[in-house]
């Protein structure tokens, strides 16, 4: 990118924990004034991700872009032959989260901010194939750990009330929920569960099935005695000043530690779950 052209500052709010973390970072820590904000919405986010981005415009005092596909996720489904995505067929990720947000970019040369942190090594996030978009990783910059992440949440916003019952942002359905999510997903949203499990077939002709949970039907699972998942919130440690800890932050003690590594909840599709 040359010096002399106008570059766009974006930053993508997932309605994850560590995308709101950034968008505060940027603005408290770094005093950025000039990034837009944006939201990629599938039309199948859970309802708190929703109240979550009004609060989150609320403390930026700026707009979160809404930004959405050209068709839903219905019409995708049935264009990629009712296969449902799953963790090798994302095409759910491309069409409704990629392909949005690179038509929002156009042509313009732009700095995408990943809030991708410090103790996650081997993560890559989404990196645009366009050489306009250029991403920064100001976390991992500046020493920025989950732990941190939950501090920055805690002392201004609050946790994304989901966090008590899942792992993860994303759509209602996404593949990559524990089991224990799903069966919390009925417990609290159960017409949402109810909704997923409609998306789940057996082809009348070759009998091949399409479920969520590769060989486990909804259905199924519910059938079975099996424990639901605590929540991220259960092993979240209290806050100190974030700011204070910044400048410290190589110094853990066991708590922390539990923290940053007991969870695997960042697994999944980056651009969604950020």
């Amino acid at each position: 990118m040359s010096e002399d052209q106008t570059v766009r500052h974006v930053c993508g709010i997932s309605g994850g924990k560590d995308s709101a973390a950034l968008a505060i970072y940027l603005k408290d820590v770094r005093k950025l004034t000039n990034v837009e904000y944006f939201f990629t919405d599938t039309g199948k986010e859970l309802p708190e991700v929703y109240d979550f981005l009004e609060r989150m415009e609320s403390y930026l005092g700026t707009e979160i872009v809404r930004l959405g596909a050209n068709r839903d996720f219905d019409h995708y489904l049935k264009l990629y032959g009712n296969y449902l995505p799953s963790p090798r067929q994302r095409w759910c990720t491309r069409e409704l989260k990629i392909k949005p947000f690179e038509r929002w970019i156009g042509d313009s040369q732009a700095v995408t901010y990943v809030a991708i942190r410090s103790d996650e090594p081997a993560r890559e996030g989404y990196i645009s194939t366009k050489s306009s978009i250029r991403a920064v990783f100001p976390f991992r910059e500046d020493g920025v750990t989950r732990a941190d992440v939950f501090r920055i949440l805690e002392e201004t916003v609050g946790i994304p009330a989901y966090y008590s019952w899942r792992s993860r942002s994303g759509c209602y359905f996404c593949f990559f929920q524990r089991r224990g999510e799903w069966l919390n997903l009925k417990k609290v949203h159960p017409d949402l569960y109810e909704s997923a499990k409609q998306y789940e077939k057996t082809d009348p002709v070759t009998g091949k099935t399409y479920t969520w949970i590769q060989g486990l039907p909804l259905s199924e699972l519910e059938a079975q005695d099996r424990p639901v998942f605590d929540g991220v919130l259960a092993r979240s440690v209290k806050p100190k000043s974030w700011q204070d800890q910044l400048s410290t932050v190589a110094v853990r003690t066991p708590e922390m530690e539990a923290v940053l590594n007991g969870d695997g909840e960042d697994e999944g599709c980056l651009i969604c779950h950020l």
